[in-house]
Formats: C-alpha cells, structure tokens, sequence
C-alpha cells in the first residue's frame, strides 16, 4: 500500500550548519520515501538569517524530469529576536513506476557547497486522495476543489546574443573593439535569467581574444541593461564583455561563432495563486563568426615605431622668457584615440643650445563608449645657453599614423622662448668637461714633473747627438 504525502511521516533530511556570526544554517530536505505516480518529489534547501543569492543546478533522477523551482521566504520574531529564512525548492514529476536511487549530491548555494547523501524512492500506483505539488493546499479551506497540475508551455523569445566589432579592416596597430552581449526586444515576453556568466565568460575568452595584439579591457564587473535602438526598434542590452584590441602584425584575425547559454523559464499556462508557475529551462544562444582584416602600414621610414590613432599635441606653456642657463619646466603631451600606452616620446631634433635629460613620463587611460583615449605627457627640465628667440618645433617633433586619413602626420609644438642674457656656452662646455690637463693645475704639486721633464729632454738631446755621429762616421766611410 502506498503512503501518501499527508501519511508520511518520516522525512529524509540532511542538515547542514555554517557557524559563522551571523547563524547561518543552510538545510536540504528531501521528500518522501514512497509516492504515487500522480505525485511530486521534492528537494527543497533553506538558508537560515541570509538571502539565497545564487544557486547551482539540483541534481537529476532516473525516470524522474524536473518540473520548475519555486522560491519562499519567512521572518519571525521571538523574545525580541529576529530570525529568518529562505528556501529553494525543485519539483520532479516520474515517469513510471519502480524503485529509484537519488544518488549522494553536492550543491553550490551563494557559491559554497552542501553535501546529501541521497536515498531510494519507490513510485507506486496513482494515489487517488493525496494533493501533489500542482493542488492547491488551501483548497478545502476556502471550500475550491483541487486543481489539476499546471501545463508549462514554452513563451516565444524575441531575444539574441551578439558577438560585434566596430571594424572589420584596420592597420596594424589600429584598434578594433569587440564587445558581447545578449539583447532581449522591448516586446519580448519570454523570461530570461543569467546562467553562470562568469565561467562562460571565461571559456569564451579562450577563444575570442586573438593572438598577437594588445588588450585594453573594458572591465565589466556588472551586467546593466542599456536601452538601444537597433534599426529603429529598441532594446535592451546587457553586455558581458568589451576590450579594444590593437593588432602588432597584419594577416587575418578569425573570431569563430561563439554560444551563450541562458536560464528562460517556461510558464504555467493556467497559473494558480499557491502553485509554481514557471519552470526553469536552458536556451543556448550562438553569435555569428567575425574576420577582421589587419593591413600593413603604408611604406615610411619609420612605420615599425610610430603609433596609430587620432592625435594632438598638448602644451603647458605658449610663451616665455627665462636667462641663460635658468633652467624651466616644459610639458608636452599627446592626447587622442588610440593605445596610450604605446606611445613613444618625441623625438629630439640636433639642435645646439639646449640641454635637457629623459623625459619624466605620466599617462591616463579612458575606457568607454567603445573606444580608448587618453593623454601621455612627457615633462623635461630645459636650460638654454645662448640668448635669443627660441621655436621649440626647432627641437621636438612627434610623428604617427592616422588611420582615418590613412596618411603620416608630425605634431610640432607651439611654444616659444625667448631667452636672455648673457653666453654660457663656455660655462655650459666647462661644466661638461671631465677633467682636463690644466683642470687642476693651481693645485698640485709640479716639482717631479719638472724633474722627469729634464730627464727626457736630455735622453732624448743625448739620442740625437749620438746619431749625427754615427750618419757621419757612415759618410766618410763612403768617400774613402
């Protein structure tokens, strides 16, 4: 004979206590032992004094399917405290009669795991009096006969996941910005979920991001819904990920077709107050493949060093007036769009008259709105030793590409000097010497230089004398 579930009164429970300070216990309940075929099984966890904020997969059962989760909440106050609770509960309907092992189990609650150990369930014949899980518990309460389970059927979606970027042809170099995200259609009505974004995410990112390139990340820690309109019809988009990449070689980049699986739960199509009307479903969502072209820079001298992007000079000063030799500090930056990180520091034209030392660097980096900008200054401390007015295009220059233009372009700064004063080119040339003969002359002692100047000098009188004598000897030889 079968036991019903107002008969049963053993419960398989498995309790799991976190001591933690804030009372925290989390409990798994499984159902009955034995049921009807007509009847429901149930797991059901609840998390004492904390909300259930995520929640991993229940486990399957052979020759059971699961038939949607419903969610409750309870708050007590006794002898002045406060406690309460959340569950979780997942419905399974059999298929055919037997006897079934629901194995040992782990679940992930608010990403920490509980263990069950799991039991066997007999599924007997239809009990006939019994309420399962679709009836309604306050039926004879308020005098309704019971309700038959509710039929869940499936909402059509209005929804997609994209995989987009903004150039499909770039130079090497040029950044290009690829962004993930799944739409849903003002209009839809089918109910979404997010199913473990971040280790999709993580998987996905194996294969999106290309070989060989820079990434500025965008960062995404949050999904928020933006309302967009795409060929006049609006929706709302949740990106999960967004990064500009800028590709160090031309060739091909080849970003395959990625999937994005979500939660969408199917409905009750005859909802009732008391009962689970919805049933919790996966939908995998694919993106279409993308190629991005990578083009070689047009042939210049320096096209292995320049950067690429949309650019300006920016200065700290426009005119001056400073004396020789007072030193004064200059700050050049490059603002615009494109990898901030890569740029170089101008370049220093041969010019005599100015002196300086490398540059101090500082650089800021905005991520947003699809695109990378940001400014890199580069700060010199410059004297100069000559009066007179000064051009500082005559000394700095900063060449790059520009790729909307598809042409090289020199940024040359503005600012101008004028300097006063008297020369310190001698003073500038004597601070640079490292020590020359007469350097220290007033100073040291030159008496064993005296000597040892006599004693070449007559060695060397002494060789000659010696040599005029012998030419001679030689020559009188000859004529006898």
């Amino acid at each position: 004979m079968i036991k019903t579930i107002l008969q049963t009164t053993l419960v398989f429970a498995a309790l799991l206590f976190l001591g933690n300070a804030y009372g925290q216990a989390v409990q798994i309940e499984l159902g009955p032992d034995e049921i009807g075929l007509n009847e429901t099984f149930t797991i059901k966890v609840t998390l004492s004094n904390d909300k259930i904020k995520s929640y991993d997969q229940f486990p399957e059962i052979p020759s059971f399917q699961k038939q949607g989760i419903s969610q409750s909440s309870s708050m007590n106050l006794i002898n002045g405290q406060m406690s309460s609770s959340n569950s979780i509960i997942q419905y399974y309907k059999p298929t055919r009669k037997g006897e079934f092992t629901l194995p040992s189990f782990d679940i992930l609650i608010n990403g920490n795991a509980y263990s069950s150990a799991g039991k066997t369930i007999t599924v007997g014949d239809p009990a006939s009096s019994s309420p399962s899980r679709a009836q309604d518990p306050f039926a004879d309460f308020f005098g309704r006969s019971p309700v038959e389970e509710p039929e869940y059927v499936e909402l059509e979606d209005d929804a997609f996941f994209s995989l987009s970027v903004d150039k499909e042809d770039v130079y090497v170099g040029e950044g290009f910005n690829l962004s993930l995200a799944f739409y849903m259609s003002e209009a839809n009505q089918a109910p979404f979920q997010f199913y473990e974004p971040g280790r999709q995410l993580d998987e996905i990112l194996k294969k999106v991001k290309p070989s060989n390139v820079w990434e500025e990340n965008y960062n995404i820690t949050n999904i928020e819904p933006e309302q967009v309109s795409i060929n006049g019809k609006r929706w709302t988009r949740y990106k999960v990920f967004e990064a500009t990449f800028y590709p160090f070689s031309e060739g091909e980049i080849e970003i395959p077709r990625i999937s994005w699986e979500m939660i969408k739960y199917r409905v009750a199509k005859n909802p009732t107050f008391f009962g689970a009307n919805r049933q919790e479903d996966f939908k995998t969502f694919y993106s279409s493949a993308k190629t991005i072209k990578v083009n070689p820079l047009p042939p210049h001298p320096l096209k292995n060093e320049v950067s690429v992007g949309e650019y300006q000079l920016r200065e700290n000063i426009k005119d001056i007036e400073v004396e020789t030799g007072q030193g004064f500090d200059y700050s050049l930056g490059i603002s615009g769009v494109g990898n901030i990180n890569a740029i170089q520091p101008p370049r220093r034209l041969s010019v005599a008259n100015l002196n300086t030392y490398e540059p101090n660097v500082r650089q800021q980096i905005n991520r947003g709105y699809g695109r990378v900008s940001g400014i890199k200054e580069f700060n010199y401390y410059i004297t100069f030793n000559e009066a007179g007015d000064i051009e500082l295009a005559n000394y700095f220059e900063w060449i790059y590409f520009d790729p909307t233009r598809e042409v090289y372009d020199t940024l040359r700064p503005q600012a101008k000097v004028k300097v006063v004063g008297e020369s310190k080119v001698n003073q500038a040339l004597s601070n640079q010497r490292l020590g020359g003969l007469y350097d220290r002359i007033d100073v040291e002692d030159n008496r064993f230089l005296n000597e040892q100047y006599k004693y070449y000098f007559t060695t060397a009188i002494n060789l000659l004398l010696l040599a005029a004598v012998i030419l001679l000897a030689v020559l009188i030889i000859r004529k006898k």
